[in-house]
């Protein structure tokens, strides 16, 4: 795949860049393990000045980055902003949180003076030169929630972005520089996948974190484990919705519009199974394919457009062989479900019921503006129909009944469980998943100490 700015709202190619030679890979290999050497033993409050200014730059430069990311990856370009808007927060809630969260720990009295200790604690140090391999979804986003952490916990990185985002990508580099971060603390390898594997191989890189799909990590996880590497893996996603007798029908309706067209549909944690219980099922379904079919499709750099194009022809292609494989094998169409006339990679909502087991799209992910609606004779079906994947990256479930909230914590398979409410990530509330949508966990105090070496230190008498 060529590394270029293809704009998918018309199919122009924009920008094109050559791949980094070995040359300059060296050099920055180099640069990363030099940087780091120093970079480790600078203060957290340094560390904090730094992650802000850069949060300031980025809200001085969100008009521009905005339009940058909808122009390479499709998406409106209000929430373009939006991202841009979550990624300073992030930064500054690091800024704010990281010395606390990588405090030393002291473990109690009791169990010092049994281990015989005058004293001992836990340090969390930091590792060295992170690569991290980013897709195009959310391009600022996924690599901040990874960066910001990563450099206040001493680390340096290295960044792989999806080759479609490539002035996403140096805008990154670009901004920590302006930032003041020292030279070699974040760069960009503007490298195609296929040089991922030596460089992951090589003996600088510490670990690596990958958000992307399951192939991507299958092969990133085979060769860290042979390597001896730590790895943190947010791969696909396909969210059950569920929706009970006692939730508010309507609200759940409208909420789950958002959560299943948001980015376009492009993003792992959007609600892709709406898993409705008999007593509603109509209702829901008729508010919420009203819904769907009412949303504006056109250009993303319009401020009232809620659906932009997909981001690939390809993507496009993958997603409109589930949808006939579905209508081919008996799911009925309730809306969309046809490719638009005109330029551009767009797709319409659609909404499909009557899916069944054996249809691609109950077992594969839906990347795209594409909902598979179930029909639950009671909680304990709604449970099977909601695990009923490989995988387990969020869930969201609306009901008032606390009985059954309880119930759907303790037995959905998932990585998040989200109340009343659509799943949305945040700086302080860990994210990942389980099963093959990956292991490891981002943001929170449990994603900066992901690539920290935990220390015992013990003291004799």
């Amino acid at each position: 795949m060529p590394i270029a700015t293809v704009n998918p709202a018309n199919g122009e190619t924009l920008k094109t860049y050559e791949a980094m030679g070995e040359e300059e890979l060296e050099r920055r290999l180099q640069l990363a393990q030099a940087t780091f050497r120093t970079y480790r033993t600078t203060a957290f409050a340094e560390r904090a000045r730094l992650l802000n200014r850069a949060a300031d730059l980025l809200d001085e430069d969100q008009p521009e980055i905005a339009r940058v990311m909808t122009t390479e990856m499709g998406k409106p370009v209000k929430q373009a902003r939006a991202e841009a808007a979550k990624c300073a927060k992030a930064m500054r809630w690091y800024a704010e949180h990281a010395e606390a969260l990588l405090a030393d720990e002291e473990p109690a009295e009791a169990d010092v003076r049994d281990s015989g200790a005058s004293r001992a604690l836990v340090r969390y140090r930091p590792m060295g030169p992170v690569l991290a391999i980013m897709p195009w979804n959310f391009p600022l986003w996924q690599v901040v929630r990874f960066a910001a952490p990563a450099l206040m916990a001493g680390n340096v990185g290295l960044l792989k972005h999806a080759s479609n985002v490539p002035q996403t990508a140096l805008y990154l580099e670009d901004l920590f520089h302006r930032a003041g971060f020292p030279e070699g603390s974040f760069q960009t390898l503007l490298i195609g996948s296929a040089a991922v594997d030596d460089i992951l191989r090589d003996e600088r890189i510490k670990a690596a974190t990958l958000t992307g799909s399951e192939p991507a990590g299958r092969a990133v996880a085979s060769t860290a484990s042979e390597m001896i590497k730590k790895t943190v893996l947010e791969l696909g996603g396909s969210d059950p919705f569920v929706v009970m007798p006692s939730a508010d029908v309507d609200r759940a309706a409208e909420v789950a519009v958002t959560a299943r067209v948001q980015n376009n549909g492009q993003s792992c944690i959007a609600a892709k199974r709406f898993i409705v219980h008999t007593d509603v099922y109509d209702r829901f379904a008729e508010r919420f394919t009203e819904g769907m079919r009412a949303l504006k499709i056109g250009d993303p750099l319009e401020e009232d457009t809620e659906v932009g194009p997909l981001a690939s022809e390809q993507g496009r292609g993958d997603l409109e062989e589930l949808v006939d494989d579905a209508r081919r094998s008996g799911a009925a169409v309730l809306c969309g479900g046809e490719r638009p006339e005109g330029p551009g990679w767009y797709y319409p909502p659609t909404v499909l019921t009557g899916v069944t087991r054996e249809m691609r799209i109950h077992r594969e992910e839906a990347f795209g503006p594409v909902a598979t609606l179930y029909r639950a004779g009671d909680l304990d079906e709604a449970v099977l129909i909601a695990n009923d994947t490989l995988y387990g990256l969020s869930s969201n479930v609306w009901t008032r009944d606390e009985a059954e909230v309880d119930r759907f914590v303790r037995d959905l398979e998932a990585g998040g469980v989200y109340v009343n409410g659509m799943t949305a990530s945040h700086p302080a509330f860990p994210f990942g998943g389980v099963k093959r949508s990956g292991y490891g966990r981002e943001l929170s105090g449990h994603g900066i100490r992901e690539f920290c070496n935990i220390t015992t230190v013990w003291h004799g008498e």
